[in-house]
């Protein structure tokens, strides 16, 4: 690295010094935007139906009012770091919380799936940084031991917004109106931006950083992700590479992939500097972060869509089910908080991800069958394991960084997570779909080759409809056979969903021996650090 960017560091890194309940409330304001953006996420995930039927829009494009939120989102989460470095932590949220809320009040005003589409993508990108700014906060405004409470905190953030978004969601658009699913966003976007202006004065922004702008890898970064971000939302449902607009967007995601990473390499003063990674730990964190990424949103994904699909269940069951995951971390997470402190954190990640991988392989055994009760004691285990690798994670990649590369690693690590997301929304969708194809086929084949268990279940069954006195017993007998067959081959390919799930996690805690006792960093060593 240059002096020119070296010399920067003690600058953007200068902090006024701030402690007790001003400390808190302006972080706490933070964490309140830092909910927004990740609720916002799934909010509208159960009420699809209602929002395209009160705009006039189709099911292909009513799909995009998710897909317009995350593909700008995925862009600023990186930027904010530099952005946060260049103006300071308080500009940069203020900005981004205001321009959040104005987003949110236009998409719930908005008379047309265009309009829509646009209002999304701003409060998408606009929002994104928010999340990356809270994250930083905890680890350079806050002492060792309370920075272990922030983290925390973060950490219940993370993992309690996206599981209760669809079922707060499902709540409000039954009770109120679809519209306030982005009306809810004002009063505490305005709350936040009060206690944020009076009390978030976190650091000191470098002017200096603005000479130099590095708008090729900025142009890079923005064509590379947004390409990755569309291919893999969308892939499963164009069918992958069957898909000329899936191939050109790859090849085009491959070579400005490619170039971002020579420009960050090469670049006096990168968007994205890569020196974080040097510290073998914050690598490892961040490969763990990519899992927990995974894992979570596609947990989230496959569980209601097996409750609705296969079980039935209405928007507010469904919610009850997801929201025993978060009351169990909400109750989990200070006891995680304690239990950091007293153990290695390499240990209590490592136990958290064993304890979810073991929750989440309960039930690549589910059946049609199961209830409230059979999900409720996997979503406890689940949600335990999370809570304890998520704060175990976040110190061992975090906290023996030097604060003058704090921000720069949190939109690594965010991105890191929804990269991690998004990838597994997009593998699991595609292994759900094939394995229920390939079940139901196997399961149709049986018939056809006049399996006698088979055959006698038919006649069983048409035997119940001429006693039920159906017009038509063996025409219905074999629609219900066939609405049974795919129940069973959903049931079965939602189970190796899970499964899947619980093998990278398992294989995540294998790689562990990867990182390094955690020690923060002396104020010392945080002194000679800034220095170089």
């Amino acid at each position: 690295m240059t002096d020119a960017t070296a010399g920067a560091a003690p600058a953007a890194s200068a902090m006024p010094v701030k402690s007790g309940l001003a400390l808190w409330l302006g972080f706490g304001a933070m964490i309140i935007g830092q909910f927004m953006a990740f609720l916002d996420i799934q909010i509208v995930a159960s009420s699809l139906q209602q929002i395209q039927s009160g705009i006039g829009a189709s099911a292909d494009e009513v799909s995009w009012v998710q897909t317009a939120y995350l593909i700008p989102e995925v862009v600023m989460i990186p930027l904010s770091a530099y952005l946060s470095r260049l103006w300071g932590t308080q500009r940069l949220y203020l900005m981004s919380c205001t321009g959040f809320v104005i987003a949110s009040v236009a998409t719930g005003l908005s008379t047309s799936i265009e309009m829509m589409i646009v209002t999304r993508a701003i409060q998408g990108f606009i929002g994104g940084a928010m999340i990356p700014c809270v994250f930083a906060v905890a680890f350079t405004a806050f002492p060792g031991e309370r920075r272990i409470l922030a983290s925390t905190l973060i950490g219940m953030i993370v993992t309690l917004a996206p599981t209760m978004g669809p079922a707060l969601g499902g709540w409000i658009t039954e009770n109120l109106d679809w519209r306030w699913l982005f009306f809810i966003n004002v009063a505490p976007g305005l709350v936040s931006l009060a206690l944020v202006a009076r009390f978030g004065d976190f650091d000191r922004g470098d002017p200096s950083l603005a000479k130099g702008f590095d708008w090729w890898g900025l142009a890079g970064m923005a064509v590379f992700l947004m390409s990755m971000q569309y291919v893999l939302e969308e892939g499963a449902g164009e069918s992958w590479f069957r898909s000329d607009q899936i191939i050109v967007l790859t090849a085009i995601a491959v070579m400005t992939g490619i170039f971002f990473l020579w420009r960050m390499r090469t670049y006096y003063n990168p968007i994205i500097s890569l020196e974080p990674f040097a510290n073998r730990n914050f690598a490892v964190g961040t490969l763990f972060t990519f899992v927990m990424g995974l894992q979570m949103f596609g947990s989230n994904l496959l569980l209601p869509l097996f409750l609705g699909r296969v079980g039935g269940l209405s928007a507010g069951e469904i919610g009850k089910i997801m929201g025993v995951m978060g009351l169990t971390m909400f109750f989990i997470g200070p006891l995680a908080a304690r239990i950091v402190r007293v153990f290695d954190p390499r240990i209590v990640m490592v136990f958290g991800l064993l304890v979810s991988s073991f929750g989440i392989w309960q039930a690549h055994a589910l059946t049609a069958e199961w209830g409230f009760n059979e999900f409720a004691a996997q979503q406890v285990i689940r949600a335990i394991g999370i809570m304890l690798a998520m704060v175990g994670s976040q110190q061992i990649s975090m906290s023996t960084l030097p604060p003058h590369l704090v921000k720069n690693a949190s939109g690594i690590i965010n991105l890191a997570r929804n990269v991690g997301g998004a990838i597994g929304l997009a593998m699991l969708t595609t292994v759900v779909g094939v394995a229920t194809r390939e079940q139901l086929y196997a399961q149709s084949a049986r018939f056809a080759a006049a399996d006698p268990q088979s055959q006698s279940m038919l006649a069983g069954m048409i035997q119940r409809m001429e006693a039920m006195g159906v017009a038509d017993p063996e025409g219905a007998a074999r629609k219900a056979l066939g609405f049974m067959l795919e129940r069973n081959a959903m049931t079965v390919a939602f189970g190796e969903g899970f499964a899947l799930i619980a093998g990278l996690t398992l294989l995540a805690a294998v790689l562990a021996v990867l990182a390094r006792p955690s020690r923060p960093m002396s104020p010392q060593a945080q002194a000679q650090a800034e220095t170089h």
